[in-house]
This record gives structure tokens, C-alpha cells and sequence, in this order.
């Protein structure tokens, strides 16, 4: 299954404080295709030096450290040089202030473009012969705009479910219909 990712972020617990109170809970509002993972009620503002988002969705539940994924199109509106990274790799990423209902966080990295990725179980990976990090390409067929992503990451965890993500310019790029499915290729 191929899913669009958009911009959202994931909150520390340090940084949820600062934004929505001390001890302050993430409210679910909808579970997401990977396990544990879910959309919550709670936005933020996002700026950079040239524009903002004014509710950007945070997905939970609490991750180790505060990141920012957005697609190229939206980084540069706002004005900053974010990279293209896999999740959870923020060093020397982009800043960028958040901005919650209680309070506001400057943060000096977190920023990134997430690279596109495949999640995919142990058992997933067995049959569809992947290993974890392998780069693979998979070609994303559509009525209108059929092509071919390079350089997708596999990402294998008994925590996760098949799904490719990539994000809205990809999705642009691309115009998969719902439900849509891509065929990986290997070399």
C-alpha cells in the first residue's frame, strides 16, 4: 500500500510540556496504518524565517526527541534548509519555532524531508526477499502519472505494517488513487 505522509510532527515529552502544560496527554483522534501509531486532536504552529503553518498535527504517542517532517515544497515556503533524512535522524536538521496554547519551543534541529520508506515486517520481508535499510525502487502506477520512486528505504520491524510512505509533493508527483499498491523492484 502506498500512503502519503503529510506534514506533521512527533513531540518529546520535555517539549509537549513546554507547548501544552505540564503532564499534558496527547488525545488520539484516529489510529494510523502503523501499529501504536495515531493522529492526535492537538496542532501546533510551525514557523520558520519566512512563513508558517498555523496547525500542524502531531502524531503519537511521545517519541525521544522532537521532530518535524515536511515535504521540499513546504520547507521552502517557510524558509528553511531541511534535509532529506530518514526518521529519527535530526542532527544538524533544519530549526524551527513551534508554537502550542501554552507555551512555545525553539528548536535548534528537527526539521527534515522524511526519505521515502518502506515499513515492513520480519515475516514481510522474508517474502518479498528485503532486508532492513536495503534501498529498493517501486513503481507507483496511476491513471494519469505513473512512475517509478528510487532510493526507498526498507524499514524492517515486528512492529510495523507493509505500507510505503512518501510524501504530499511525491504524492503530487505521482497521483496514486486510493488504495493503491506499488510494485517494488530490486537490482
Amino acid at each position: 500500500m502506498v500512503e502519503t505522509s503529510a506534514r506533521h510532527l512527533h513531540v518529546s515529552r520535555e517539549d509537549l510540556d513546554s507547548l501544552f502544560g505540564k503532564g499534558y496527554e496527547l488525545t488520539p483522534k484516529k489510529g494510523l496504518s502503523q501499529p501504536g501509531q495515531f493522529a492526535c486532536e492537538e496542532r501546533v504552529r510551525v514557523e520558520g524565517p519566512k512563513g508558517s503553518f498555523p496547525a500542524v498535527s502531531i502524531l503519537g504517542p511521545i517519541r525521544p526527541e522532537t521532530q518535524v517532517e515536511i515535504s521540499a515544497s513546504d520547507a521552502r515556503s517557510i524558509g528553511v534548509a531541511a534535509p532529506v533524512r530518514e526518521s529519527g535522524d535530526i542532527s544538524g536538521s533544519a530549526p524551527c519555532r513551534l508554537i502550542g496554547p501554552k507555551g512555545e519551543v525553539e528548536l535548534e534541529n528537527g526539521v527534515i524531508i522524511a526519505k521515502r520508506h518502506i515499513h515492513a515486517t520480519p515475516a514481510d520481508a522474508e517474502k518479498y526477499g528485503l532486508s532492513d535499510k536495503q534501498v529498493v525502487s517501486v513503481r507507483v502506477k496511476s491513471p494519469e502519472r505513473t512512475l517509478v520512486f528510487e532510493n526507498v528505504v526498507v524499514r524492517i520491524s515486528p512492529k510495523y505494517a507493509l505500507a510505503m510512505h512518501i510524501d504530499t509533493d511525491e504524492s503530487n508527483a505521482a497521483l496514486p488513487e486510493p488504495n493503491t499498491c506499488g510494485e517494488i523492484i530490486t537490482d
